[in-house]
């Protein structure tokens, strides 16, 4: 369990998994119409409510800005390396997946699961040391995506791409010293859009088992963008391409 807080996350979980939240702190001294509309839902679902004073929510939320609202939540699980393969075995289209090479930080994490929803990426293949996971941050930022869009978990992704390689996906990488430009590379087909770690970028092996390489082209003084920046930018000029 986690807590999930803030009246636009909680309004997501409760879109896409409601049957995931077990109990709900709500503002004793706070009266809007948007936190009645989620009170409303909660007990819609039969989800235990709790009136509580400020000082309550702030220690459950650390602190953080909480509208009002705090509740309990199982979170999602990472699916296993094994239900990848069976996943890409039986797609009856093109693969569109995003692979995070040892990507840290939960928000950049959770604003990538939110962008490969809306451009409806198949699967996030995320490693299993040294990266982040799922947990109550990505969720928030996520807001419902972690929900949605399965996410992998693999422990050896060079030899996971190497599969994916032989199953027909074109694995892009994106680097900054890329000769070719995203806007000239071809993202028909099966794609797998690779994005490396903050700072760091792809690491040397990772790099090595790309099929091709792609640079984001930039103006200015700025060597790199945020990883979820970038991990946007790919997926969506792959969407363009492919619808």
């Amino acid at each position: 369990m986690t807590k999930v807080f803030g009246i636009h996350s909680v309004q997501s979980i409760l879109d896409y998994s409601p049957d995931k939240i077990h109990q709900a702190w709500i503002c004793q001294n706070r009266q809007d119409r948007r936190l009645q509309k989620l009170i409303d839902k909660l007990l819609e679902h039969k989800v235990q409510l709790e009136k509580v004073d400020r000082r309550t929510l702030d220690k459950l939320s650390d602190g953080k800005n909480h509208q009002g609202i705090v509740i309990d939540v199982e979170m999602p699980r990472a699916k296993t390396e094994n239900q990848l393969k069976q996943a890409i075995i039986d797609l009856s289209e093109s693969a569109f997946f995003l692979v995070m090479d040892h990507v840290q930080d939960p928000h950049n994490l959770g604003a990538c699961l939110r962008t490969a929803v809306a451009v409806g990426v198949q699967g996030v293949i995320i490693t299993k040391d040294q990266a982040a996971g799922i947990t109550g941050t990505v969720c928030r930022v996520a807001c419902g995506a972690a929900e949605i869009v399965p996410v992998y978990q693999v422990t050896n992704l060079v030899r996971t791409l190497f599969w994916m390689k032989s199953q027909g996906i074109w694995v892009i990488g994106a680097a900054g010293e890329a000769q070719q430009s995203l806007y000239q590379a071809d993202f028909i087909g099966s794609i797998a859009l690779v994005i490396g770690a903050e700072e760091k970028g792809l690491r040397r092996l990772t790099r090595e088992n790309c099929d091709l390489l792609v640079k984001i082209p930039m103006v200015g003084q700025i060597e790199s963008l945020n990883a979820s920046v970038a991990a946007a930018v790919l997926m969506y000029e792959a969407f363009r391409q492919r619808n």
